[in-house]
Order: C-alpha cells, then structure tokens, then sequence
C-alpha cells in the first residue's frame, strides 16, 4: 500500500490532494453561484414588474400570474434533468455543465430585453414564458450535474462538506440577487424600480453567466471512461430498470425538502409584505439577512453529515420540520411587524431546513452508479421540484386568493410528514461513493 493511499485510508490527505478538491469545487460552485442568481432574480424583481406584463386585476392576482410563469419553468426541469443528465453519464460532467450555463445567459438576457404589455400586447407575457421556459430547462440539467460533479472530486469522508458547498452558492445565488434588490431599492426610486430598473439585475446575470463559462471549461472530467462507454449510461431504461426503488426514495424526500425550501426561500418575501404587512424594502432586508445565516449553516451541517450520517440527519429534518413549520408560518403575521423576531423565526427555520439542503446532492449521487448518476439524481430532483417546489408559490397565493391561507401550513406540514417516512428508507450507510 503507497504512502498516499494510507493517508487517505486514515482520512488525512496530502495538500495536493486538498488543492485539487478545493479548485474543482470552487469551479463548478461559482457556475452553480451564477445560474441560481439569474433564475431567482426573477422571484425577487416579479413585485416590480408584474403590473407591465399582467395589467388587469388586483395586486395578489398579477403575483398569482407571475407565480404561474415562475412555476411553469419549473416544469421544464424534469426534461433538462433527462436531457442534461443523459449528457453528463454518456458525454461528461464538463459538457453538461457548460451547455446549462451558456442556456441560462440567453434567458437573463431575454427578460433583461423583452418589451412590456403596452408595448406589444400578449406577446410580452408569452416571450417572458419562453425566456422562463429556457431558464427552467438549463436549472434542471444544472443540479443533477452539479451534485454529481461535486460528490465525485470531493474527498471520501468528507463528502458532506464538500457537497454542501452547492447549496452555499445555491443559496448565494438567492442572497445576491436579495442584495442586488436591496442595493436598487436604496438608490433608485420605486417607480423606476416599477418602469425600468428591474431589468438591471437581469443584464447582471446574463453577463455573470457568461464570465462563469471560463472557469467551466477548465473543469476536471469525473466521469469514468468505462462507464461513459456503456451503452445503457444514462439511459431511463437502466435508471428504471435497476434503479426504481432509490428514484422512488429520492423522489420522496426531494418533494418534500423543495416545498419548504421555496416556501421560506422565493414565496417568504410576498408573504412577509402581503399578509404580515412589512414595508417591501423590510421585506427584503428580513429575507437577506436570513438567507446569509442559512448559506453560512451549509458548511457546518455538511460536517455533522460526515459524522452522524445523511440518514439521520434526514429523519431530524423531516422530524423537525414537521413540528415547527406551521407554527413559523402562522406566528410572522402576530408580530407587529417587529423586523427582529422575523429574522430569528425564519433563521430558526433555515437551520431545520439545513439538514436537508447541505447534503441534498450527496445523499442522492450517494444512491446511484457513476454510469446513471447524473440522470437519476437530476431527473428525480427535478420531477419533484417541478410538482412542489416551483408551484410553492403559486398554491401558497392561490389559498390565499380564495381566503384560505392556513390551508397551506397544512399542506406544508403534510408533505414533511412523508418526507420524515420516507427518510427512513434511507440506508445507514450509501450503496455508492462510501469511502471510494
């Protein structure tokens, strides 16, 4: 046995290896960074500039039609999940994360250009749903490679750490298109913010994803040679055929773990202002500062990971997130507006959500071959995020619009409830990439 496999047998790994580690996620994170800024901007700016593309109605159904664009290109990731992950198991990791970043660039750049209602009717909502539609389809091809590019450079034992770090730019992708908001919000006015401004933060991100192409065309390919020749690499024919039960499994979870995430991350916002009645540039404030407290816990649940298990600390998510979800929720609105103790409730709950976000691309690469990772990790990571995650939103508005709002919380805790059951079908150690 060489010097270097003993060292990493005992988990102690030489500055090389360390280096190497390192450089490759950083690379593949700040990509990662980049397509999540331009995909949320939209979440943040639509309060701006739903009024210019849906004029008819109240201020709840121009979010409610807006919401209905956000979701819709959620509908698009489970085809760039089967697409792009077929890419990344047959063609490599690197072309596939390099044709969802340039994919992403091109819908920023879109929405940043696209001409309002009044300027050429329906037409203008349409090219925004196809601006969104694109968009959806690059995310869904960007996590299932991301997470498997990431769990494979990272250092056995230490998995959890390093995969974390795709939710660190994930969630840093959120919180810079907050502090990209908060910034126009404190310099220019609320009506240029309403007429024109919003497209800045749009231009930023085509722009961004374009600079972000560099480092992705210098990534190291992880995907092995042997299993990029077989035929049936990322086919849906071995997913299913082998591979049923650990879809079904991740399926499970995932659906669960996306509509909380998107309920406190995307829709936390318009609830904070809608029905807890904060100032908009509160708001804002509020989701910032909780959204940097939730990117920083990443790191240090991605270590507990490492040591406790993803199954366990799955179970603590779902298990906690089911006792004290609806409680946040229902809690917000009978503060008096008081900024303070919205942040600690939504920090509190960004640290439940937290054990499932910082491993929520290793426990599921953990769970497939190298030779069908990237299909089944994104393909069933998408399918759930399109069916709860991106219509959190869009149900959360639409209980409200029929005067039902406590209706959501219920459906909420309900779906952490299967996520918890489901988590226990976990196996206490992974059936791939343990320790290899």
């Amino acid at each position: 046995m060489t010097s270097q496999q003993t060292n990493t047998k005992k988990n102690q790994y030489t500055k090389e290896q360390k280096k190497n580690s390192i450089i490759a996620i950083v690379s593949a994170s700040s990509g990662n960074l980049v397509e999540w800024f331009d995909f949320y901007i939209y979440a943040f700016t639509s309060i701006y500039f739903a009024h210019l593309f849906f004029p008819d109605g109240n201020d709840t159904t121009k979010l409610l039609k807006t919401a209905g664009v956000f979701a819709a290109g959620f509908l698009m990731r489970p085809i760039g999940g089967w697409i792009f992950g077929r890419i990344a198991d047959r063609h490599g990791r690197k072309k596939s994360l390099v044709t969802s970043i340039v994919m992403m660039a091109c819908g920023s750049f879109i929405i940043a250009l696209v001409p309002t209602y009044s300027s050429i009717g329906v037409f203008a909502p349409a090219i925004l749903l196809v601006a969104r539609l694109i968009q959806g389809l690059s995310v869904g091809g960007e996590y299932g490679a991301t997470a498997t590019y990431m769990s494979e450079v990272a250092l056995p034992n230490q998995r959890g750490f390093f995969s974390s770090f795709q939710y660190v730019t994930l969630i840093g992708g959120q919180l810079l298109a907050a502090l990209v908001l908060l910034i126009l919000e404190l310099t220019l006015s609320k009506t240029d913010l309403s007429t024109w401004a919003w497209r800045i933060p749009f231009f930023i991100g085509g722009l961004t994803a374009l600079g972000s192409l560099y480092l992705r065309k210098h990534l190291k390919e992880t995907a092995p040679k042997d299993s990029a020749k077989d035929k049936n690499a990322g086919t849906l024919s071995e997913l299913f055929k082998k591979h049923t039960p650990a879809f079904l499994t991740v399926l499970g979870y995932t659906s669960g773990g996306s509509l909380i995430f998107y309920t406190f991350s995307t829709y936390m916002q318009k609830y904070l202002v809608n029905t807890a009645h904060f100032e908009l540039t509160t708001a804002t404030r509020i989701m910032t500062a909780s959204l940097f407290v939730f990117m920083i816990a990443q790191p240090f649940f991605g270590m507990l990971s490492d040591k406790i298990g993803r199954r366990t600390c799955m179970m603590l998510f779902g298990g906690l997130g089911l006792l004290f979800t609806y409680p946040v929720i229902y809690t917000l609105p009978r503060i008096g507006t008081n900024p303070y103790l919205a942040f600690i409730l939504l920090s509190f709950i960004f640290c439940i959500i937290s054990f499932y976000t910082s491993i929520a691309g290793i426990v599921k690469a953990e769970m497939f071959p190298p030779e069908i990772r990237a299909l089944g990790v994104g393909l069933s990571y998408a399918i759930a995020n399109a069916m709860f995650g991106g219509s959190a939103e869009f149900v959360a508005l639409s209980f409200k619009n029929y005067g039902h709002e406590n209706g959501f919380y219920i459906y909420v805790t309900i779906m952490l409830c299967i996520t918890f059951l489901v988590s226990t079908r976990l196996p206490k150690k992974a059936n791939y990439l343990n320790d290899k």
